[in-house]
């Protein structure tokens, strides 16, 4: 079996990597277990060294048709995992980039999947940005409609929107995850909106302080990057006919405030005798005005239902990244 990973050199894209090298096989919706002889990884560039000889690094830009073409190739045993794509803020502030990078990128990867022999197990990392305006909900669920309010949630949608179209013509078995925002990002931030979030737990665990853009009593969907790895993977290996009609679910989140993040890394600190730097207040009308069209909890009851794992508890997150990246 082959795997395709856009976004490879990504933090996502990077964890998932390992853990399908892990692994070493990806189960098939008929319950096979094929081993995994290759894992492609494509990105505009990379900052890890890989040992694993069944790793392939392909440096590309996603938006250009015949890279991703000759990335996917014309395996009968591929997995595509689609993780590439601009982030919130860089969308909003560069409109044509966001459409040719997301939505073209995401239209090249659907038509090589669908020129690829066999049928192909395409994986699309969505995102709740989808939500937003008029048709929020309180709590947002696979059934709340679709009125994104920034370039990248709109993106994100209509590319799901594909992903169905495609699968429901038979031109690949396709799949959206529709992500929380995923915490703890280690390195420094970036240009998401959403950025802050894992700001706000790894800059004082740096003994840093962190510049916080936004309302302390602002809630907002997040999850553990372990658990989203564990998603995608099981969502690879779901049995389409379970999806139906509908192939995104969005994950089960905890809603988080500064306010308990807070709490929490006090916990924390508190129990491993670890100083931490503050988290001040620096507000930023544009960040908040983005956060604000966005859902502040969602409803993973279906993606549950369907054995997709559910985020461990906020303090378990935070261990998880000192583990994983020391702090």
């Amino acid at each position: 079996m082959k795997i395709l990973i856009t976004g490879g050199g990504g933090f996502l894209g990077s964890q998932l990597a390992r853990e399908l090298l892990r692994r070493g096989v990806l189960r098939t919706p008929d319950g096979c277990d094929p081993e995994i002889n290759e894992v492609r990884l494509l990105d505009a560039r990379f900052h890890l060294r890989w040992e694993d000889a069944r790793v392939r690094l392909i440096e590309g830009d996603i938006s250009d048709r015949d890279t991703v073409f000759s990335s996917v190739g014309d395996s009968p045993d591929l997995v595509v995992f689609h993780l590439a794509s601009m982030v919130s803020g860089e969308c909003e502030e560069r409109f044509d980039d966001a459409l040719r990078v997301n939505l073209d990128g995401g239209r090249h990867v659907f038509e090589a999947a669908r020129a690829a022999s066999g049928l192909p197990r395409v994986v699309f990392a969505s995102s709740i940005a989808c939500y937003g305006g008029s048709g929020m909900e309180p709590v947002n669920t696979d059934r709340t409609k679709h009125t994104p309010q920034t370039t990248y949630g709109m993106t994100k949608a209509i590319c799901e929107m594909l992903l169905n179209d495609h699968s429901r013509k038979g031109h690949f078995d396709g799949r959206s995850v529709r992500l929380p925002t995923v915490i703890i990002r280690p390195g420094r931030p970036n240009a998401a909106a959403s950025s802050w979030a894992s700001g706000m737990f790894r800059e004082p665990l740096r003994r840093e302080p962190c510049l916080l853009p936004i309302r302390r009593d602002q809630r907002h969907p997040m999850t553990s990057s372990r658990t989203v790895v564990q998603s995608l993977i099981a969502l690879a290996e779901l049995d389409s006919q379970r999806l139906g009609s509908d192939r995104a679910c969005v994950l089960p989140a905890h809603s988080v405030t500064p306010n308990l993040a807070e709490k929490t890394l006090n916990e924390v600190a508190a129990e491993r005798g670890i100083a931490l730097g503050p988290i001040d207040d620096a507000f930023d009308s544009r960040i908040q005005g983005i956060v604000d069209q966005w859902p502040e909890a969602v409803d993973g009851s279906r993606a549950a239902a369907l054995g997709l794992p559910s985020p461990p508890p906020l303090k378990r997150i935070v261990e998880e990244y000192l583990e994983d990246f020391g702090g």
